[in-house]
């Protein structure tokens, strides 16, 4: 997993779990349990990164934040 940033929260109109990264515009993943929307959202952060590459966009580097779980 890169080092982005994920933002997990409860969506009752989805009534799934949603999982944002701030830092790559429009990215995100759902899922039934948290752990479900992360592993979600993993996928679609390689694809984020493999689509700007093609299109030749920016990729933004990650803030690095250290998280304590």
């Amino acid at each position: 997993m890169t080092n982005y940033e994920v933002i997990i929260y409860w969506s009752d109109e989805d009534q799934a779990f949603i999982a944002e990264v701030p830092e790559l515009s429009g990215c995100m993943a759902d899922g039934q349990t948290r752990q479900e929307a992360i592993t979600n959202v993993e996928v679609i952060i390689q694809e984020w990164i493999e689509t700007a590459k093609e299109l030749r966009r920016p990729i933004p580097e990650p803030k690095g934040r250290l998280v304590f779980a």
